[in-house]
């Protein structure tokens, strides 16, 4: 049984509480936390915390996340209490959810999607770097949240191997029906990996957030 309760959660920026904003940035599969605060670099903003939580063995769900849902339990609903848990952590300490920034790449980037739309809300932003939302050919997600505008950018290569186009295009589809403003691009040719034109649109996203709380603070 997979249960990644208790597993560390590195952190980077701003100590949490005296920061105006924060990412929650979730690794890929045999990736690490300190991965992603390498990203948190390229991604750097003097308003952030970024927070990068631990998967037990460093995966969060053991099958490919078009597999059928029963085989990746219960590590796919252990991950999503701990992002849970995260952003129930982040709020009390002053950052509110249009000041948190959701980020993955690869599996976290899936798990980081399946969150977002089962909570779904008003988001600094979305940022989900090869990866779509969670299930088998023909799942649908009939959640009826509302982002209410928020910033969701979806970058893929055209010929990923672990993460086909179409899937990217729906979770798309699911992501601007639920009140997202969506950025979907593909990158002909592209590895599995997270290219300059993608973080530039992510350093977007997150200045747009720190700037927002800067000019409010100024008002």
């Amino acid at each position: 049984m997979t249960s990644h309760e208790g597993q560390p959660v590195a952190t980077a920026g701003r100590p949490l509480g005296e920061g105006s904003a924060a990412m929650i940035l979730v690794h890929g599969r045999g990736g690490t936390p300190r991965d992603m605060l390498s990203l948190a670099d390229e991604l750097a903003h003097p308003a952030f915390t970024y927070l990068a939580p631990a998967a037990a063995g460093n995966t969060w769900y053991p099958n490919s996340f078009m597999a059928d849902i029963a085989s990746n339990e219960p590590g796919i609903s252990s991950g999503l209490a701990v992002l849970d848990g995260l952003v129930k952590r982040v709020v009390p300490a002053g950052v509110p959810t249009e000041r948190i920034v959701l980020g993955g790449f690869s599996q976290g980037a899936c798990l980081m999607s399946e969150f977002a739309v089962r909570h779904a809300r008003r988001y600094g932003g979305i940022i989900a770097f090869s990866g779509g939302l969670i299930g088998p050919r023909g799942t649908s997600w009939p959640y009826d949240g509302d982002f209410a505008g928020t910033p969701v950018f979806l970058g893929c290569s055209d010929v990923d191997a672990h993460v086909p186009m179409d899937r990217v295009e729906e979770s798309a589809k699911v992501f601007t029906r639920m009140g997202a403003t969506v950025e979907l691009r593909f990158y002909p040719g592209m590895g599995h990996l997270i290219n300059e034109d993608e973080l530039a649109f992510a350093r977007s996203i997150v200045a747009s957030v720190g700037s927002e709380q800067r000019l409010a603070d100024e008002a």
